[in-house]
């Protein structure tokens, strides 16, 4: 996938990739240490943006887009299309989405990562909470159908329901099982609107689906605006969440399966600090790093779109996580399930016009 023409040499992105993912010392110690990395070359729209505010300079080839946003718009010379927009979503919008992300945004009929195995799962998060184990169908057969939760499944998958640890223990049941929590964990993506089917990497209309939300499709109509035309309307049809914990990447890819790449790529960043990598139209150009936080805004547009891009890296630990706004706001014993989750992961939603 990374290959270039010498086999001996990595392409630039996949160099880049591996210079930024989490990589452990090899030690005896009990617990491992993050092996320490160089990140003197990653861009950090943070302080290039409290910089600005200060003495309204900024470093060669970054330039700021007048834009009646309350966060600054800075664009990349070397990148035509590309947009970042720091600290766009206030601490309040981005616990809104968070909370969506894990509760409202896997349920069916969007899909998940676990849809091929599992089938559609209902309701994973309030059962991480609960403690709750996912059983396959054969190993209750026969039990009290009303203590048990249903979950509807697709075609040719087999069943699976979500029972109390407790029940499943008293049942006896040893395999084929899963704890949600560990469901939960291993969530990698859902997909919102218009359904994108991986296995031919192209939108499947026929597949059921809701409508994006109207308070999401709104704010990505309002983040597109400086990418567009005057009185040009971005019309969001569909989205794609990904879940990133501790050591998760996404490897670099183009996403090019839209109709209109003048519409841009709506791409909101929650919870903990990552890179983000974009480079050229292909591998073996080298890309630039950037440090995206909570709230920060990512517009990808015309020739934006061309270009490969992941994340290689997310931050975790405390002193680089950044994350003490959402924290203080998911304090409450209310909201713990939601604070014991971000604290180690990040949500990405892109949202996109397919049409």
């Amino acid at each position: 996938m990374y290959g270039s023409t010498d086999d001996s040499e990595p392409a630039a992105f996949r160099k880049a990739e591996k210079k930024y993912k989490l990589y452990y010392d090899n030690t005896r110690k009990r617990k491992q240490q993050p092996r320490p990395v160089d990140l003197s070359e990653v861009i950090d729209f943070k302080s290039i943006s409290e910089s600005y505010h200060r003495n309204g300079g900024l470093p060669s080839g970054i330039f700021r887009i007048q834009c009646d946003f309350d966060s600054p718009v800075f664009c990349l010379a070397s990148h035509p299309g590309f947009y970042f927009i720091p600290g766009a979503l206030p601490v309040e919008e981005q616990c809104r989405w968070i909370k969506e992300s894990l509760t409202s945004f896997p349920q069916p009929p969007n899909r998940t990562n676990h849809n091929a195995i599992y089938g559609t799962l209902q309701d994973l998060f309030a059962a991480a909470k609960d403690n709750k184990v996912l059983i396959h169908e054969e190993q209750f057969r026969g039990t009290n159908n009303s203590e048990v939760e249903s979950i509807q499944n697709d075609t040719n998958v087999p069943s699976w329901n979500f029972l109390d640890q407790s029940d499943a223990l008293s049942r006896g049941v040893t395999c084929r099982s899963v704890p949600a929590s560990v469901l939960l964990r291993k969530l990698r993506w859902s997909t919102l609107g218009l359904q994108f089917d991986w296995s031919k990497r192209s939108y499947n209309i026929s597949l059921p689906h809701n409508k994006i939300p109207d308070a999401l499709c709104l704010l990505a109509e309002r983040m597109a605006a400086p990418t567009l035309p005057l009185g040009e309307a971005f019309h969001a049809e569909a989205a794609i969440v990904n879940y990133f914990g501790l050591g998760d990447t996404l490897g670099g890819h183009v996403d090019d399966m839209e109709k209109d790449w003048n519409k841009p790529i709506v791409s909101m960043s929650l919870g903990c600090k990552g890179i983000f990598l974009i480079g050229g139209k292909s591998r073996e150009i080298p890309p630039l790093a950037m440090f995206v936080r909570s709230g920060d805004v990512i517009l990808m547009a015309g020739q934006a779109r061309e270009c490969f891009h992941g994340v290689p890296r997310i931050f975790t630990d405390r002193e680089h996580a950044e994350i003490s706004s959402l924290e203080l706001k998911f304090s409450d014993e209310e909201h713990s399930a939601f604070l014991e989750y971000i604290r180690t992961s990040r949500i990405n939603i892109n949202i996109r016009q397919v049409f």
